[in-house]
C-alpha cells in the first residue's frame, strides 16, 4: 500500500506565495507520474500540474507562469510553489502518482487526502 500525504497549505493573502509538499511512502518501486489536482467546493477536481519521471512538466491555463511543480525523486517527494496567489486559487489540493510496487507490477494510482488553501485578504 502507498500513502501521499500533503502539507503547507493555510491562508494566505492575495499575490502572496505558498509552498505544497507531498510525501509518498510505503511499498515503492517506481513513480511515473506525479500530479496537483484542486477542487473548489461543490466543483469538480480540476487537474493543476503534472511532472513525469524525467522531470517534464505541464500546467494548467490559469495557473501557468504563476505555478511551479518540481519533485525530489529519490526521496519522493512532490512541491508545487504557488506565487501571486488569487481568491480563485482557493481550493482543497490533493496530490496523485502512479505507482509501480515492484518490478513487472501494474502502475496504480494513489490520491492524498488534500490540504486546504485559501488565498483571502
Amino acid at each position: 500500500q502507498v500513502q501521499l500525504v500533503e502539507s503547507g497549505g493555510g491562508l494566505v493573502q492575495p499575490g502572496g506565495s505558498l509552498m505544497l509538499s507531498c510525501a509518498a511512502s510505503g511499498s515503492i518501486y517506481s513513480i511515473t507520474f506525479m500530479r496537483w489536482y484542486r477542487q473548489v467546493q461543490g466543483g469538480q477536481r480540476e487537474l493543476v500540474a503534472v511532472i513525469s519521471s524525467g522531470g517534464g512538466t505541464n500546467y494548467a491555463g490559469s495557473v501557468k507562469g504563476r505555478f511551479t511543480i518540481s519533485k525530489d525523486g529519490a526521496k519522493n517527494l512532490l512541491y508545487l510553489h504557488m506565487s501571486s496567489l488569487k481568491p480563485e486559487d482557493t481550493a482543497v489540493y490533493y496530490c496523485n502518482a502512479d505507482v509501480r510496487a515492484g518490478y513487472g507490477s501494474p502502475f496504480v494510482t494513489y490520491w492524498g487526502q488534500g490540504t486546504q488553501v485559501t488565498v483571502s485578504s
